[in-house]
């Protein structure tokens, strides 16, 4: 399986998170997209949160720009290197299979995407409000903590940096990765590494639910993802930890903000959770 153009890997993705709200829910997947749409309609405080959160990720391909523009030239990839090695190069050489490339890919390109919007709907169609806005809080502060370190300590992507010994196992599944998606990811935007830390955000905001299918879901993607950013070569090991305690920091953190932020016909839903 082979993925050539952003607009399958978005068509992928609607398909995915729709399959993985209607197990995450055990419903019709279209009960808690409507639950969503009529929160964003009638919750003042979750539209504001999730536009907000929308603004956040502009805000990182806003980044990318700045960054051209600057004449700042560090690069903080030969002492990641200084202290890990060739790790990520021999992590590849115990896996590299053409199926298990495929899996890696559909899941940094496509899972990744659909975990955050199936989280969002499944929050709202199970009335967790709490969860729902602590979501899009959590997801705006992995990319606020992220940016800085993306702008003042520049890490290159571990297949770039020759001396590692590391391949691009992403082109043998996206052969136009470097072309098509690179604009959304500089390659230079490792440390620390948001693929690790949203995921094992939604994870654990889903662990803490109390949904135990859909914590079930997204600890296993997450998982396969956290792996696939060292097997497609694109994550120093520094980056995942980064991610991980950034994650820790960002759930917590969502929702202690969320609790602050309620609407007042929210309150009784949120009791729940």
């Amino acid at each position: 399986m082979q993925f050539h153009s952003m607009f399958s890997i978005s068509a992928l993705t609607v398909v995915v998170t729709l399959i993985l709200i209607g197990i995450g829910t055990l419903s019709n997947p279209w009960r808690p997209i409507v639950s969503f749409a009529k929160e964003l309609i009638h919750s003042k405080v979750f539209l504001i949160m999730f536009l907000s959160m929308i603004g956040v990720l502009l805000l990182n391909s806003l980044e990318l720009k700045f960054e051209e523009s600057i004449s700042y030239n560090a690069d903080f990839t030969p002492w990641l290197f200084s202290l890990e090695g060739k790790f990520v190069a021999t992590f590849q050489s115990w896996f590299h299979s053409d199926w298990i490339t495929t899996i890696s890919s559909f899941f940094y390109l496509v899972v990744f995407q659909a975990l955050i919007l199936s989280s969002l709907i499944i929050f709202a169609g199970e009335r967790r409000l709490q969860f729902l806005k602590a979501t899009c809080c959590a997801v705006m502060i992995n990319y606020l903590i992220a940016i800085p370190f993306y702008l003042l300590i520049p890490v290159n992507e571990v297949w770039s940096f020759a001396p590692s010994g590391a391949s691009l196992y992403m082109l043998e599944a996206f052969p136009e990765f470097n072309t098509l998606y690179r604009p959304l990811s500089g390659i230079n935007n490792c440390f620390p590494s948001l693929h690790t830390s949203i995921s094992v955000t939604v994870a654990i905001l889903a662990v803490r639910s109390g949904n135990r299918i859909w914590a079930a879901i997204a600890v296993s993607s997450a998982a396969i993802i956290v792996f696939s950013i060292f097997y497609l070569g694109i994550h120093w090991l520094i980056d995942m930890l980064g991610g991980l305690i950034l994650a820790g920091v960002a759930s917590s953190l969502g929702l202690k903000w969320a609790n602050r932020f309620q609407d007042r016909i929210d309150i009784p839903h949120d009791i729940q959770a």
